[in-house]
């Protein structure tokens, strides 16, 4: 039986999901990837102030000291409010990742289903071509052997009186 055009229409919504899911999870993982680097700015710049503040203190400067500090806690205060995002981030790329897994297997599915309907299209077709093959080398075969038996002659029916043949006793005869 030839696939469905229901099948066909199941393969093409299960490809637009899958492409869907992915698009969400590139989304999300490019997502990701900004938290982490703002994340990692923010450690940089914790760390500069503090090299700043160490800088104050052997130059005695205190406006630079205290620009430090001030540099140091605005830094620790974004890394403090990154890191729940982070986490919240990360948890929806895991379960992007898992919706984007399973459509995927969805679609693999009913490829397969299409592919192995096709197959089975295929022996068939092969299975009555071999069937007609075989149908068309019997009826020559069976006309070919008819066409070298040679015609049975008709018999030749003679009466009594042709032959002249006496019909021997016990066999009746009727002229």
């Amino acid at each position: 039986m030839p696939v469905s055009n229901g099948l066909r229409r199941l393969l093409r919504i299960r490809d637009l999901e899958e492409e869907q899911q992915k698009l969400a999870l590139s989304s999300a993982l490019g997502e990701l990837q900004a938290l982490e680097q703002a994340f990692t700015a923010a450690q940089a710049s914790a760390l500069s102030g503090r090299e700043e503040v160490t800088r104050s203190a052997h130059s005695g400067d205190g406006t630079d000291r205290l620009a430090g500090m001030v540099q140091v806690r605005a830094a620790e205060r974004f890394m403090l409010a990154l890191r729940p995002r982070i986490a919240a981030a990360r948890l929806q790329a895991a379960r992007l990742r898992q919706q984007f897994l399973d459509k995927r297997v969805e679609r693999r599915q009913a490829e397969t289903l299409i592919r192995e309907t096709e197959s089975q299209d295929a022996v068939e077709a092969s299975r009555r071509g071999q069937q007609t093959l075989d149908e068309w080398f019997r009826t020559r075969a069976r006309t070919n052997a008819e066409a070298d038996r040679p015609v049975a002659e008709k018999p030749e029916v003679r009466t009594v009186q042709e032959t002249g043949a006496i019909p021997e006793e016990g066999t009746e005869f009727h002229p």
